[in-house]
């Protein structure tokens, strides 16, 4: 009885072709006849390359799923694969060993020409935001260069009324083939046609608008939503705005990538903002109220009595939304800088060897802004 294909390949019944492909070319590089010499490796690379043969093409698949075997046999209007020909086989190892067989199998093979309809390309926009505009988000207008369907020919690429031609290199079917030789023996190459680029058919009377394209350069304005807390390296994605695609194909996705100027107040750690303060030494001993600029604004802040230099201070609340949860904040840490006077007038000098005496304490030479510096340095 013969082997379950699948079993084969090892992979489940639902298996897409991205892993048909990686499981076949996984067991190939391993019991391929040139790399292993072991008994019945060969019997097992033939049963592999069956295995991939039948399940890498979706109808013959859909046979081999409803029949088993004899739905994919040669008697059964299935191809013949017991001499590995066509594209299959030892030509697909080929490709796994030696970099590239030609492109066309991956365009659907079999004589089948790309007359479908083809995804636009994805578009990439690098934006850059002020830091305010990073922490609160909003509105952007921006301006994106992509193709757009061509509103005279619909696409098309011919002249309104006109008809495509079948192309006479390929008789339309999008693909031409070579015989190539190699250390394997003589091997079928499948490549697109160079006349008709794989489509099939030719357009004589090209649209005059777009040269034929179906698609043309534009410019476009978007307005697109930046949401609150984005960072550095944030990516947007926005759904349908990137190039149109072909023959009716849906157009691609706009990406777009956030960088954040820095800002001369702020510093953003996290959803933490940070910022420096200046206060007078004699606030720091007495205590005050000031006001300290935040994004949200100024705000009043108490100095306690006593603050040393480079306390932090915590304004809850006062930094970056979460991003993706906007009611959640950071904080806001302030570093409160002493200043200490480089000069100080007669009657300050007068009044602080005052506090010196009442204090007790000894000046060293340089005078009592040396004293002062030893306390807030």
């Amino acid at each position: 009885m013969a082997r379950d294909y699948y079993e084969t390949l090892g992979i489940s019944r639902n298996a897409d072709q991205e892993e048909i492909k990686r499981a076949y070319r996984r067991l190939a590089r391993k019991y391929h006849p040139d790399v292993n010499q072991e008994p019945g490796a060969e019997d097992m690379f033939k049963e592999v390359s069956r295995a991939n043969e039948v399940l890498s093409d979706p109808e013959i698949r859909a046979r081999y799923d409803q029949f088993g075997e004899a739905g994919v046999s040669s008697g059964a209007g299935g191809p013949g694969y017991g001499d590995f020909g066509d594209m299959g086989g030892l030509a697909d190892i080929f490709e796994t060993f030696f970099g590239g067989f030609g492109g066309a199998q991956g365009q659907g093979g079999g004589g089948r020409r790309r007359n479908g309809p083809v995804r636009g390309e994805d578009l990439r926009l690098d934006l850059k935001l002020d830091f305010r505009e990073a922490v609160f988000g909003g509105r952007k207008e921006i301006r994106i260069p992509h193709l757009e369907t061509c509103g005279v020919c619909t696409g098309t690429g011919g002249k309104p009324g006109s008809q495509p031609k079948t192309c006479i290199t390929c008789n339309g079917v999008g693909q031409v083939r070579r015989s190539t030789k190699t250390p394997f023996g003589t091997f079928n190459q499948v490549a697109a046609c160079p006349t008709c680029n794989g489509e099939g058919q030719v357009i004589e009377d090209k649209c005059e608008s777009c040269n034929g394209a179906g698609r043309k350069q534009e410019t476009k304005k978007l307005e697109i939503t930046i949401p609150k807390g984005v960072d550095n390296g944030t990516r947007l994605r926005v759904s349908r705005e990137g190039d149109a695609g072909l023959r009716g194909g849906p157009p691609g996705d706009l990406y777009v990538y956030l960088m954040v100027a820095e800002d001369r107040q702020f510093r953003r750690e996290g959803i933490n903002i940070l910022s420096v303060v200046q206060i007078s030494y004699l606030q720091a001993i007495l205590g005050s109220h000031i006001e300290i600029d935040t994004v949200d604004g100024l705000l009043e802040a108490t100095i306690e009595p006593g603050t040393q230099p480079n306390t932090v201070m915590t304004l809850t609340g006062k930094g970056v939304p979460r991003l993706g949860n906007d009611v959640s904040r950071g904080d806001h840490l302030v570093t409160l800088k002493v200043e200490i006077p480089g000069k100080v007038s007669a009657e300050e000098r007068e009044l602080l060897e005052k506090l010196v005496k009442i204090r007790g304490e000894k000046v060293g030479k340089g005078g009592i802004e040396n004293f002062l510096g030893g306390l807030f340095k």
